[in-house]
């Protein structure tokens, strides 16, 4: 559900890239040659040695794709394979094919998503679906412990641990120090690498210790809450999100069908502290849909609001929610982090020429930041812009409602979420599309508001 919004605004926006390419709040340009690729040093009797730290989809997708690609890899992981993760839980359909996860993983087929408006007008959403088409829906606890496992069958070294700090280097050749507790006698150990991966979360230790820059970051509030039978039948192949000021002032609230449960949060990046009065008015506003459910956990976690400033520094690259991968307007993060984490892997490899050779910071930059950037950069761009527009204000909101009753926005927002590419419409409807947009927000107030708030 959270997926329609940032795809809905990726498929409106896309034809005006070329316009706002200038604005780049968050990204750093990349300015790299290829005219002259400087030689790697090679390692004398060893392969490269990598540690990811992190094991969650970033991670172990990093640590599978360096393994496999007969790098010497270690994943640190803190936390047991049964620890829940507090998150949404919903992946596009083309990541199930793209990264090998078994259907059986999946605890819910939506295929069904309802709006529902400040003024509480619901519209329904996902009416353009195929028959084979649905939003996968899973916990992430079994989704992890999945990729994690894989990644060490691919022959990584999993470390349960905490890393606890990163020496870093004062040579381009001279080996990362990365120092953690052990999880089963809390005893302090080192490890020494050539190459850091941080896939260690919104609060990155990794990110610390390379100075890679603060940045803003949301909070997710999330209950899970186990129904009636009747009740969750209600919820059988259905997601629902609600907007307005009542359980967010710039985010929305959402009911998420899993297994046996609901999850049923919020959350919001200006008013931290007031987010249990908004996880009451999501409570509210579903009503009696949940009323005699348990609360069977309560979950909160930070949400990354843009990509950090420095995502490569020496031999250290961040990934995920560490590097800040994660989408405005819905708080999508686990195909990206995944995506992340393999195309630096990859690059790795790549660069490493199959860990023979040592690699450095330009290296991590042209192999795996570039092809990063060329992709998705863009995206992360409109999606932020859109945030302020429909998310600003409750008039923005109920525009928002309105366009996704649309049937044209609906199959080119699936068709763009579902399979993470650009939706080719014919020119005539996406005029048509424009022009709707324009009046429904003219209608809803919002270009006036913001035209006033200009001239002030």
């Amino acid at each position: 559900m959270a997926a329609t919004i940032s795809s809905f605004s990726t498929s409106l926006f896309t034809k005006t890239k070329s316009s706002t390419s200038k604005s780049k709040p968050h990204f750093q340009s990349l300015t790299i040659t290829s005219a002259s690729k400087p030689s790697n040093p090679s390692i004398a009797g060893r392969k490269l040695r990598v540690a990811v730290i992190g094991g969650g989809p970033a991670g172990s997708s990093a640590a599978e794709a360096l393994a496999l690609g007969g790098i010497e890899t270690f994943i640190f992981e803190r936390n047991p394979p049964s620890v829940a993760k507090p998150c949404g839980g919903a992946i596009p359909l083309c990541m199930l094919d793209e990264f090998d996860i078994p259907r059986d993983l999946i605890d819910r087929q939506v295929t069904s998503m309802r709006i529902f408006s400040p003024s509480n007008i619901a519209v329904d959403f996902g009416k353009t679906l195929k028959s084979h088409e649905f939003i996968a829906m899973l916990r992430r606890e079994v989704l992890d412990s999945f990729l994690r496992s894989r990644a060490i069958s691919a022959g990584a070294s999993l470390i349960s641990g905490l890393v606890t700090a990163v020496d870093i280097p004062f040579s381009p050749t001279s080996p990362y120090t990365i120092h953690y507790t052990a999880e089963n006698n809390s005893s302090r150990r080192s490890l020494a690498v050539d190459v850091v991966i941080g896939a260690d979360g919104a609060n990155s230790r990794v990110a610390k210790s390379i100075d890679a820059g603060s940045y803003s970051c949301a909070i997710a509030f999330q209950e899970r809450i186990k129904l009636p039978d009747d009740k969750m039948s209600y919820y059988e192949n259905l997601a629902e999100m609600y907007v307005g000021n009542d359980v967010s002032p710039d985010f929305y609230a959402w009911v998420f069908p899993k297994c046996d449960h609901v999850a049923v949060g919020t959350g919001t990046v200006r008013s931290k502290h007031d987010i249990k009065l908004y996880q009451k008015g999501i409570r509210e506003r579903v009503g009696s849909k949940i009323n005699g459910g348990k609360v069977i956990k309560v979950e909160a976690h930070p949400i990354p609001e843009h990509p950090r400033p420095i995502r490569v520094k020496g031999r250290v690259a961040l990934v995920g929610d560490a590097a800040g991968y994660v989408t405005k307007c819905s708080g999508e993060g686990i195909y990206f982090a995944a995506k992340s984490g393999r195309v630096c892997g990859n690059g790795v490899v790549k660069a490493s020429e199959g860990g023979d050779k040592m690699i450095g910071e330009c290296d991590l930059r042209r192999e795996y930041l570039k092809e990063w950037d060329a992709k998705y950069v863009n995206t992360f761009r409109f999606l932020d812009v859109l945030q302020r527009v429909f998310y600003g204000s409750n008039a923005g909101r109920e525009a928002l409602v309105e366009l996704c009753g649309d049937e044209y926005v609906q199959r080119m927002t699936f068709e763009s979420y579902l399979y993470k590419k650009l939706a080719h419409g014919r020119v005539c409807d996406d005029v048509k599309l424009l022009m709707n947009t324009i009046g429904t927000l003219v209608k809803c107030k919002v270009i006036h508001t913001q035209m006033e708030g200009l001239i002030l």
